[in-house]
């Protein structure tokens, strides 16, 4: 079977049967709509610039990481993923598939926060391209951890659960509203161990030129995320769902 078109045809499936339900994109809509309010209200001396990088991270990593987890938990426990995994095509091929809609989605919901505050505050000083590169590779990371998460759960229940053990201590360790340089020095380097810390650096310098890091550096151990991910999601699917 041609690869291109067996990843089209998956894409195409599960943004039918999962990321364009009126659930989904409500919630896609409503949870950064909502972090982004909470935010203002619980700051309204804050400039909504300041906010904006943690609010896109948030969501993007938020709709991937759950988005996938539950929707490869659901397919496993229905028998669909089985007759994927059986399918004349590459398993390279499968995963990448199945992560490209949880990535759309993810981009969907990174720019919810952008629109609304648009409204409020000029953003023409934004470096655009290097917004969407750094939106698109945390949407990938966080994708990959979503099907890593998704490999080792049985039950929706169980991923979402697994999925709150990464999310929420990055909330508080990746510089999204607490500035890395404020923690404590014994939890930094646990911050630098974590991918979305990279990406909102790169956030903060295309929308408010306040990176700490160096984009190059932040973009190489993104990709190194993304590559250390794949690999090891694609050694775990094939020793506990085929071996």
């Amino acid at each position: 079977m041609n690869s291109r078109i067996a990843f089209w045809n998956i894409l195409k499936k599960d943004i039918r049967n999962y990321y364009l339900k009126p659930p989904n994109i409500s919630w896609g809509i409503i949870f950064p709509l909502s972090w982004t309010l909470m935010q203002l209200i619980r700051s309204p001396g804050q400039n909504v610039l300041e906010l904006l990088p943690g609010l896109i991270s948030m969501s993007v990593l938020f709709g991937t990481t759950s988005m996938l987890a539950v929707t490869i938990t659901f397919e496993r426990s229905g028998r669909a993923f089985e007759r994927l995994l059986l399918a004349p095509i590459g398993l390279n091929t499968m995963v990448l598939a199945k992560i490209a809609g949880t990535v759309l989605f993810g981009i969907f919901n990174a720019f919810v926060p952008v629109i609304f505050a648009s409204f409020f505050i000029d953003l023409s000083a934004v470096n655009w391209g290097l917004a969407l590169a750094a939106v698109l590779m945390i949407a990938i990371t966080s994708a990959l951890l979503g099907l890593l998460i998704a490999v080792s759960a049985e039950q929706v229940f169980e991923a979402q659960t697994f999925s709150n053990f990464f999310r929420f201590p990055m909330l508080f360790l990746c510089g999204l509203f607490i500035p890395i340089s404020k923690l404590p020095m014994f939890l930094r380097p646990v911050s630098y161990c974590l991918p979305l810390t990279y990406g909102n650096d790169i956030l903060n310098g295309a929308f408010r030129g306040a990176n700490n890091l160096s984009f190059v550096l932040s973009f190489g151990v993104l990709l190194a995320f993304m590559a250390g991910l794949f690999i090891v999601c694609r050694y775990n699917i094939s020793r506990k769902w085929i071996l």
